[in-house]
């Protein structure tokens, strides 16, 4: 049930301990979207057993995201990165800035120099929450302009596709431009196959 990085990881445990924190773990990644404090409180039990396994720190800190314990995520992933030496978390802790009311400090964090090492779906995701820091600020016109990027005129569905098609969707529609809104939001609905956004929605009440 873990993926064999995960594994390898908890092999620097004694046995006994590794099989308990690996249960742990497996049930909060089940438990992480029905019942997020519940998935939080098995990757807790982990942690207190664990808590130098980089693994374990982000088990943590995405369900703290997922129940919207944003200090508690910013802290864990934090750990989680420092441990592996990764940044792939980092959209995630400007994402909790903005939860916390602090959107500059986002906008810090995506432009920073540790944000020039994510991956290009980490630079995509940061941008999203980027934009999202600036509309909080009210400058939804830049927030466009900060969505506009090569990734998002790439008419090939790919793993962030919807994510920054639904977002400059909303951004469109927040400044106004509705009809340009409703060409984002088909594009986003018809990738969207898992429904994980409600791009239907919103693309029908716009119709309506």
């Amino acid at each position: 049930m873990l993926d064999r990085a995960t594994q390898n990881e908890l092999r620097a445990l004694e046995e006994s301990q590794r099989e308990r924190i690996a249960g742990h773990l497996v049930m909060a990644g089940r438990l992480l979207e029905e019942d997020p404090e519940s998935a939080l409180a098995h990757a807790s039990a982990a942690a207190s057993r664990a808590s130098r396994l980089a693994v374990v720190r982000e088990a943590c800190g995405i369900a703290a995201y997922a129940c919207g314990r944003w200090e508690q995520a910013i802290r864990e992933l934090k750990a989680a990165m420092r441990i592996s030496g990764s940044v792939e978390f980092l959209p995630v802790v400007a994402d909790c800035e903005r939860g916390l009311g602090r959107p500059e400090r986002a906008m810090a964090l995506a432009g920073s120099a540790e944000a020039e090492r994510l991956t290009q779906a980490g630079r995509v995701e940061m941008r999203i929450v980027a934009a999202g820091a600036r509309a909080d600020l009210g400058q939804i016109d830049a927030a466009l302009v900060t969505l506009k990027c090569p990734e998002l005129g790439d008419r090939k569905v790919r793993e962030w596709s919807v994510a920054l098609w639904y977002a400059y969707a909303d951004m469109l529609q927040r400044a106004g431009r509705e009809a340009e809104a409703i060409e984002w939001f088909a594009r986003a609905a018809e990738a969207d196959i898992d429904e994980e956004t409600d791009a239907a929605t919103r693309l029908q009440e716009l119709l309506d």
